[in-house]
């Protein structure tokens, strides 16, 4: 008697998503610390062999000890469902403003991701706004001009590190990695030709072995070319290269965070701002009565994320880079909601610690 095959678990018939998103959804019990609201439903392809590429911080990355259903990725598990039930519960969710589909590198990653965003577009009732998390080394200009002709109204790019000589090393050639910055960064000014001015998207990692002068520059890069730049906080994954990696100090992160959006905005840019021997900003290069403003409005630490239809932040992304132990300490690195004043008091004290 035969035995029947299992189905595989594999693009485009199921998705990945993340705990946060299988919350909201209604797939799995849980409540957000301090009620945060998820507002990006954040999807992610997946296949037996995994990802092709081998990025040293990558929860998927190839080399990576644990190959299964339930290995972690941006520190949560991210267990996997039928695209079509995925589909039909975020359309029960009346605070879902916007949905992102992330690539692997892997040969079916970039049609499977066209079939999955033609499917969302054929079912979203509640006509909520789509994002793609590419991979530009599966990618050329033809597949972005399509991506955008059937419906993806903005393409984020992980190009990660901060200098070509860290990407390398940790994407490219010093971990037998596909990826190459030269295309990454040629794909980004390809993103913005095609879907507009702030409708291409970069992620940068803080505390991956970059100064902040390198990751300043290359937010400072990103805007100059008409990117908007998300900004991560190194969050150590079990089993991949990186597992004994520690945090990048509160600090750190908090300057990083601050100094973005000064040039995001137009506040400031890197020209006018000072660096000590270390390449630590110690001066933002703003007035004093007007950088104080901008702190105590918060705005800085909010996650930083595609937006919804009314300019508002949708991918807030609740404690994907830091504990909710570490948020009730003080250190929620990436705000998913508005700080309060308490919050703001704590922030201003962590802007000044330095390394010494």
């Amino acid at each position: 008697m035969n035995k029947k095959t299992k189905e595989p678990k594999e693009s485009p018939k199921y998705l990945r998503t993340s705990t946060a998103a299988a919350m909201t959804l209604g797939f799995i019990p849980g409540r957000f610390y301090r009620d945060a609201k998820l507002y990006c439903i954040n999807l992610l392809l997946t296949y037996g062999g995994g990802c092709r590429a081998n990025c040293a911080f990558c929860g998927l990355s190839r080399d990576r000890a644990a190959e299964d259903e339930n290995e972690s990725f941006i520190r949560v598990d991210w267990p996997i469902y039928k695209t079509d039930e995925l589909i039909e519960a975020m359309n029960k969710v009346p605070h879902a403003r916007r949905v992102c589909i992330s690539m692997i590198t892997h040969p079916r990653a970039y049609e499977d991701l066209c079939t999955v965003v033609e499917k969302i577009k054929a079912k979203n009732i509640n006509n909520i706004l789509i994002s793609a998390l590419i991979t530009p080394t599966l990618m050329d200009e033809e597949k972005y001009r399509r991506l955008n002709e059937i419906g993806v109204d903005n393409i984020g790019i992980a190009v990660d590190a901060s200098t070509p000589e860290i990407f390398d090393k940790l994407r490219g050639s010093g971990v037998k990695g596909p990826h190459s910055w030269d295309k990454y960064w040629q794909d980004v000014e390809t993103a913005v030709a095609i879907f507009g001015k702030n409708n291409a998207t970069i992620h940068l990692i803080t505390g991956i072995g970059e100064t902040e002068k390198d990751l300043i520059e290359a937010i400072q890069k990103s805007v100059n070319l008409g990117a908007d730049s998300h900004n991560f906080s190194f969050f150590r994954e079990l089993g991949s290269a990186m597992e004994n990696h520690p945090q990048p100090p509160i600090g750190q992160y908090r300057r990083i965070q601050l100094a973005r959006y000064l040039i995001q905005y137009g506040y400031s840019d890197i020209g006018k701002m000072k660096f000590n021997e270390k390449e630590q900003v110690i001066d933002f290069g703003v007035d004093d009565s007007e950088l104080k403003k901008i702190i105590e409005s918060g705005e800085p630490f909010v996650t930083s994320g595609c937006p919804d239809r009314e300019g508002n932040i949708a991918c807030n992304r609740p404690y994907s880079n830091c504990t909710p132990k570490q948020a009730m300490e003080g250190e929620l690195r990436n705000f998913p909601f508005h700080p309060d004043e308490g919050d703001i008091e704590i922030v201003k004290g962590q802007i000044k610690k330095y390394l010494v």
